[in-house]
């Protein structure tokens, strides 16, 4: 057993000795790819996705110094055509690049990894020929012509060079070249069976076009035939919440709301097994050291971006570009590419249909918000912490207190929204009551018996408060506001909240900028 090759599959035993939630069905998509065209796998999601946890089933599998079988014989894999094909079949060569990360910070990492890397495969075949100017590639090429084997390299953390050195050094362009030559070369087609990195990005572009053109790209962005694995589907969360007697609609109000590809929804996988472990649901985001990254670009403020995090905090989703990012975290030149940069570290979701991004669940709404408290955007700040002041008043039917706080929301919005429509005071509003995410799903223009109500906070399960339905008018009056709610009639998901209920009417007068509030409790 070597230091990088023929590990062995410890690591994966380790993960099937907890609570593993069977994702081996990947196997078989990363076998349909050995030996083809499309044998170069580049795999990125964000932390706490699963990445080295699936590094290391592969490397579990395809190891040939060791006998995994009992290991895979319960899951889904054993029963595909290909699992004893090239079940512990191949040498694998496995490099975390945060071991080197750690120890260099000089531009000469790479020399570092390569003469590791061969020191090792050197002392796993003996009997090759090795010369002092030969490089690992040399090297491997070298064992394939003596023995006939090819191998699986498999990289984890990939981008970790990328991600972690200061913009400028050598050294990010010297990893891509030795990438370049260890698998574009045509020679990697006859030395690898099969290569599979993974980290947080994609491949670094260099102008248009790929460094690596040769990979096929799995992303956040383009999950491709991937998407199932990235995460945790609501199937396999609610197994998890039914075993360990978990409130799934907790694990799903926290940690749920990802599209990746076509999976409408998909959970954290890291959070969802942290909370079963923890008993309970909380935040567990802060620990993927991701955040101050977030806070260092939402700082950066490139035209319309604090309005489009305010939108997403308020519920709402934004357009985005994602093709001209290139990849690099060093190399942030625009909204597009900050909000890009998000969606690969997991704080916004991306639908690729309607090219729109979102915050996806509870807990990166709470991590996102304090990263905009801890950014310069002070006046956004202050209106997160004034909604829990705004709750408070409308539970208590303070309606002169309701109306000071949307005043307060608008005049610190204005800079996105116009004063001249309903829609602009919807928005507002859904900012304004961004505290109430805590306990309410909120819910934009649901529709009710006769047209759509304007807001509607519906209690959480456990939640012991009234549902909220809120109707907004522009230049008429309050009390029109309630009338017109009575006539269309509760929305449905209300109707059994009949009995504990606000209705607030909320009225914006053109002329003062005031707003008028009447809050009453619906009838029984």
């Amino acid at each position: 057993m070597g230091r990088y090759i023929n590990m062995g599959n410890a690591g994966f035993q380790s993960a099937r000795n907890g609570e593993y939630v069977d994702k081996s069905a990947l196997i078989s998509v990363v076998n349909g790819t050995l030996f083809t065209e499309r044998r170069f796998s580049c795999v990125s999601r964000c932390r706490r996705f699963g990445k080295s946890m699936a590094a290391k089933m592969l490397a579990a599998y395809y190891d040939h110094s060791c006998d995994s079988r009992a290991l895979f014989a319960d899951l889904v894999i054993a029963h595909d055509p290909s699992f004893e094909q090239h079940l512990n079949k191949y040498p694998v060569i496995y490099l975390d690049i945060t071991g080197f990360t750690t120890r260099y910070h000089t531009d000469d990492i790479v020399k570092h990894i390569d003469a590791a890397l061969k020191e090792d495969v050197r002392k796993a075949y003996p009997q090759v020929e090795d010369r002092e100017d030969y490089d690992l590639m040399d090297l491997l090429i070298s064992i394939q012509e003596a023995t006939g084997e090819k191998f699986i390299f498999i990289i984890d953390e990939w981008d970790a060079i990328c991600r972690e050195f200061a913009p400028g050094t050598k050294a990010m362009d010297t990893y891509v070249n030795w990438l370049r030559r260890m698998f574009k070369d045509v020679s990697g087609q006859y030395v690898f069976a099969g290569v599979y990195m993974t980290g947080i990005l994609p491949v670094k572009k260099y102008k248009t076009e790929s460094a690596l053109n040769n990979f096929i790209e799995y992303s956040m962005v383009e999950p491709r035939l991937m998407a199932r694995y990235f995460g945790f589907t609501k199937d396999e969360v609610k197994a998890l919440a039914g075993k360990h007697d978990m409130d799934f609609d907790e694990l799903e109000k926290w940690y749920d709301g990802y599209q990746i590809g076509d999976e409408l929804s998909m959970f954290n996988p890291n959070s969802v097994i942290q909370a079963v472990y923890a008993g309970r649901c909380r935040s567990f985001w802060a620990s993927t050291g991701a955040y101050d990254a977030v806070a260092r670009y939402i700082q950066m403020n490139y035209e319309g971006l604090k309005d489009d995090i305010i939108r997403m905090l308020a519920g709402g989703r934004c357009k985005v570009n994602p093709t001209k990012f290139q990849n690099d975290m060093s190399v942030v030149r625009s909204k597009d590419d900050v909000l890009t940069v998000l969606i690969h570290l997991g704080y916004v979701s991306y639908n690729w249909r309607k090219s729109e991004c979102y915050i996806p669940n509870h807990e990166v709404a709470g991590e996102l918000a304090n990263a905009v408290e801890d950014s310069n955007w002070s006046h956004v700040a202050d209106a997160l912490q004034a909604s829990e002041e705004l709750l408070e008043a409308t539970l208590a039917g303070d309606e002169q207190a309701v109306a000071r706080g949307i005043d307060v929301a608008h005049d610190e919005h204005t800079s996105i929204l116009s004063y001249n429509n309903e829609n602009s005071l919807a928005c507002v509003l859904s900012i304004a009551y961004f505290y109430a995410h805590n306990d309410y799903i909120i819910h934009r223009e649901m529709a009710s018996g006769r047209g759509f109500a304007d807001l509607v906070l519906i209690p959480r399960k456990n939640v012991d408060s009234p549902a909220i339905v809120i109707e907004l008018k522009y230049n008429k009056d309050a009390d029109t506001a309630i009338s017109q709610i009575l006539r269309k009639d509760y929305p449905a998901k209300v109707a059994a909240y009949a009995d504990n209920l606000l209705l607030v009417g909320i009225n914006y007068d053109r002329d003062t900028k005031q707003h008028e509030c009447h809050i009453r409790k619906s009838p029984v």
